[in-house]
């Protein structure tokens, strides 16, 4: 069937095609990488819970629910209770 245009697909339908799959194909590659980046960065927040007491210790400090005599105090009993072993 003849259209206006004539039958055939002509160089820009051909240029618009390519540019279109290539446009799709980036966004979809664009889309994993940054669900990708961001289920892995949610391992490392820095508001994730610590790993260790002397981690939860050093964020109650920083937060200044603790006072630095009270971080070093708590600090070398965890130290002690490791040498001398749990209870």
């Amino acid at each position: 069937m003849m259209y206006w245009y004539g039958s055939e697909m002509s160089g820009w339908g051909y240029a618009l095609m390519t540019i279109s799959m290539i446009l799709f194909w980036g966004l979809i590659i664009t889309l994993a990488i940054v669900v990708g980046h961001r289920l892995l960065r949610e391992e490392r927040l820095p508001g994730a819970a610590p790993s260790t007491p002397e981690d939860v210790l050093a964020m109650r400090l920083a937060r200044g629910e603790i006072d630095e005599d009270e971080y070093e105090s708590r600090t070398a009993a965890l130290r002690a209770r490791e040498i001398t072993g749990p209870r």
